[in-house]
């Protein structure tokens, strides 16, 4: 510890969602000394919203250990795609000492290893806990018992915790067992009010997030031929009052959230279309109405393409989530 401060580290850092959640959590209590992220478009964002004495590393399996700083608390936000429901659910291949070689979990473990953190703490897609019944969940807690901590973990609700947003994702926080942390429980939902209308743009948006008349023709097509099949896939227009799905980073994320906006009055093209603009007022939502539904404050700077945002908040955090578990977590830390 460092002049009262908590020290962490951000593994799989992404755009920095999970320790902005702690930052606000732990206000000056905490002291971020190691960040490793490899896309180098999230590290962009990352470092637009967060100055740092150091540089972010990148491939975490080429970082030994030993080089990383002292720290108290691992946010791992480890990536989802082997274990998510919509992914190819591949998972572990192997055991190794209880542990997964060849998965990026194993590096959350090696590194943890040899630090022994008072506190690590992970989010993950809903799908992990179901995954290969249950066997891939199993070998991560089995992993993080046989390193020495007590394992807690829940699956939260992102449209519970003031954004209208319906995500389902597993929080797993695990304390050295030197702490006691009896008293661990995960937060209640805080706030379920919000509907879309909350986060939208207060002013009217640009032309070019409104969707061409071809092109809803070709989402209306696609949608009908799966419904024909009897799958649910194809577009959805929002009810304004009511939540969004859960935004993700490719294939359909935008199409499955789009709203209807009759604010545009000027339906002049400004990026090459087929067709028209359409007249109904459908329309994307912008990537700061993406950033509102994950809960990042106006103020996070958004410097890059459309492309490169949609996709970094689509593989975020819900910042509300992960600040009141954060704040169950200093409870027991300080106590």
């Amino acid at each position: 510890m460092l002049n009262n401060k908590y020290n962490s580290i951000d593994l799989f850092a992404g755009i920095g969602g999970i320790r902005l959640g702690f930052d606000l959590a732990f206000q000056d209590e905490i002291n971020t000394v190691f960040v490793s992220e490899m896309d180098k478009f999230a590290q962009k964002t990352y470092t637009d919203n967060f100055c740092d004495s150091f540089e972010i590393s990148g491939d975490i399996k080429e970082i030994d250990e030993k080089n990383i700083p002292k720290f108290d608390i691992c946010l791992a936000g480890f990536p989802c795609q082997a274990f998510s429901l919509a992914g190819q659910r591949k998972g572990f291949n192997d055991d190794y000492k209880g542990m997964s070689r060849g998965t990026l979990f194993f590096e959350v473990a090696r590194i943890c290893q040899h630090h022994l953190p008072k506190v690590i703490f992970c989010e993950n897609v809903k799908g992990l806990v179901v995954h290969d019944r249950g066997n891939t969940f199993k070998i991560i807690t089995k992993t993080l018992e046989q390193l020495g901590y007590n394992v807690y973990y829940r699956v939260l609700n992102s449209k519970d915790f003031g954004v209208p947003q319906n995500r389902e994702r597993i929080y797993i926080v695990a304390f050295r067992k030197d702490i006691d942390s009896s008293t661990f429980k995960f937060p209640d939902p805080t706030d379920s009010s919000k509907t879309i209308k909350d986060i939208m743009e207060k002013d009217a948006v640009s032309v070019r997030y409104y969707l061409s008349t071809v092109y809803m023709e070709t989402l209306r097509a696609h949608k009908q031929r799966h419904l024909s099949k009897g799958n649910g896939f194809g577009y959805e227009i929002r009810d304004l009052n009511g939540i969004a799905g859960a935004i993700v980073c490719g294939g359909m994320g935008r199409e499955r959230n789009l709203i209807i906006d009759n604010r545009l009055t000027d339906f002049t093209p400004i990026t090459h279309i087929k067709g028209e603009v359409n007249r109904e007022g459908i329309r994307k939502m912008t990537p700061r109405e993406w950033a509102r539904l994950q809960g990042f404050p106006d103020t996070f700077k958004l410097n890059l393409a459309d492309t490169h945002l949609y996709k970094q908040m689509g593989n975020s955090v819900t910042v509300p989530v992960i600040e009141a578990i954060a704040k169950n977590i200093k409870e027991v830390l300080d106590g």
